[in-house]
């Protein structure tokens, strides 16, 4: 059967509610109905896709979120699970360059190549024997990539005998030290240029996290970039979101927009329950708002993909918390971001697609987002996205699209954006220095003045659009206390049948993780504790 055909309720069917329509609760809500489950999906916006929204002004569409398409593998596998593939539901390009650096002063601009061959000859011209040390680097990464995969990132880490197979145990002095150094100091002791440690290091942020906190283990992005390439979908990721919302309504999913939960409600389990079971209650239902009325919806199986500090710490009572206030006072948050979109009159070959600057002092622009005195880094180190470069659909003719992110504190005191300079003050402010950053930095003087649409967004709009726990961009930061199984279950121990997908628990940030948290979910149900991924397609 084919992800176009709706399917009928199988016998022993539950009725399930997925909390959140952005990618882990589309992808979690797609799975289960292709399980025979009836799911009904609540959003509290207008429109799904959650982070990897849209939006569209005077002939510009912006993606409002994600933008780096990686680990395409795993997207594919997301489509082949509901019968369908991202070939069929997504024209996919390659990027060459895959992305430009541009460095504060002293180095001349750099273009990383999209395949493995170039990127090496690229970096011994860099610095003599780093082209001979990448290769080992990106094997290295590639291995960690492949091991992580097979018995980490598809893991719902219920159980511990997974792990101990010959390809783990024979790894684990190498595991043990991944996870102990930091990336900045694994990446520096086989490169000196600093130019080349940026490149390597900044990965971590996609992570959100630093690369003087996050695991080098987490070396493996490089793989992901640098060996795999980066690929873009044409139309923008509104175009992943509308393929991934279509094979969810075509496996029988009700989407539900506009609607606001405000309790997951539980009545109490029934004696003579395991003495191991913790769990004191069970869901029966979820209440939410539309439209100025209470509504109701009966759940046997209830599964938050919104944030997990929100989803425990407002949705449920006190008693029925797994992740009280007080564990989440000794979690450190991934940073916040200044969001901006811009619509410019005119060409700007200055940027690339992917186009990252990165400030000389390093580690006191990371030091200033995760230390603990923060403040906003001054000057940034920051990403550009110009989408337009690849894509015509995405801004009117003679225009660019120009999509800016920069990592600032995870602080909702810095306040929040809007349109044409409506932001609070210091998100406006920050917004014009950044600006005149990529114009100075770029080449590109009057960049200001040809900006003709300008959107800002900040860590407040995070918290009230998101719910997103301290305004963060992201989720909770990788570093090695909140990574794999230290990240926390998928599974509340106080309420039954409430489950948690999404970038918020596990595996954690990204598209790809969010993804996998899906499946982990039809994994719990099934009772399945195998570490890879389903079998494709999935079983219905």
């Amino acid at each position: 059967m084919t992800a176009q055909q709706s399917r009928s309720p199988r016998v022993g069917a539950k009725d399930v509610v997925v909390i959140g329509g952005g990618i882990g609760g589309l992808a979690t809500s797609a799975l289960l109905a292709r399980e025979g489950h009836r799911v009904t999906l609540l959003e509290k916006r207008n429109e799904v896709g959650g982070r990897a929204g849209s939006w569209e002004q005077d002939g510009f569409r912006f993606d409002t979120g994600p933008s780096w398409y990686l680990m395409p593998e795993v997207i594919d596998h997301f489509f082949k699970l509901m019968g369908t593939s991202a070939a069929e539901q997504l024209e996919l390009v390659k990027l060459d360059p895959g992305y430009r650096v541009i460095f504060e002063e002293g180095f001349d601009t750099v273009d990383v190549p999209a395949d493995r061959e170039a990127v090496t000859k690229l970096f011994e011209s860099l610095e003599t024997g780093a082209g001979e040390q990448l290769s080992k680097y990106l094997d290295s990464a590639e291995d960690a990539y492949e091991i992580a995969k097979k018995r980490f990132l598809y893991s719902t880490f219920q159980s511990f005998l997974p792990f101990l197979r010959p390809d783990v145990l024979k790894r684990l002095p190498r595991i043990g030290a991944l996870l102990l150094q930091p990336l900045q100091s694994f990446v520096e002791k086989r490169f000196k240029d600093p130019r080349i440690q940026q490149i390597l290091g900044y990965p971590a942020v996609f992570l959100g996290s630093s690369p003087f906190d996050a695991p080098s283990m987490y070396h493996l992005m490089s793989h992901l970039d640098l060996d795999d390439g980066v690929l873009y979908p044409m139309g923008g990721f509104t175009t992943l979101i509308a393929a991934m919302r279509r094979v969810a309504e075509s496996a029988g999913v009700e989407i539900r927009t506009g609607a606001d939960v405000v309790s997951i409600d539980t009545d109490a389990r029934t004696p003579g329950r395991s003495p191991l079971d913790r769990q004191t209650a069970a869901v029966r239902a979820v209440t939410y708002r539309t439209a100025g009325t209470t509504m109701s919806v009966d759940a046997d199986i209830v599964v938050s993909a919104a944030d997990l500090h929100h989803t425990e710490t407002t949705l449920l009572p006190a008693d029925l918390q797994t992740y009280p206030e007080k564990y989440w006072r000794t979690r450190v948050p991934g940073p916040s971001a200044l969001l901006l979109y811009l619509g410019v009159r005119g060409s700007l070959p200055q940027l690339e697609h992917h186009t990252l600057l990165f400030s000389t002092d390093w580690r006191d622009n990371f030091g200033r987002i995760f230390g603990k005195e923060t403040s906003v880094p001054s000057p940034a180190s920051l990403y550009v996205c110009r989408p337009s470069a690849t894509d015509d659909s995405v801004a009117p003719e003679g225009h660019e699209n120009v999509f800016v992110l920069v990592p600032i504190p995870a602080d909702v005191g810095i306040g929040k954006g809007g349109l044409e300079r409506g932001g609070d003050q210091r998100v406006e402010d920050l917004a014009d220095a950044v600006i005149g950053q990529i114009s100075e930095w770029a080449g590109i003087p009057d960049l200001a003045e040809r900006i003709v649409v300008r959107r800002s967004y900040g860590p407040q709009d995070f918290a009230e659009d998101l719910n997103a726990w301290r305004g963060t961009s992201l989720g909770p930061a990788h570093i090695l206390k909140q990574s794999a199984f230290f990240r926390g279950s998928n599974r509340s121990q106080k309420v039954g049948n409430l489950f948690y997908a999404g970038s918020s628990t596990v595996p954690g940030i990204g598209i790809p993780m969010c993804l996998i948290s899906a499946e982990l979910i039809v994994k719990r149900l099934r009772g399945d504790v195998s570490t890879g991924p389903l079998p494709e397609p999935a079983a219905g």
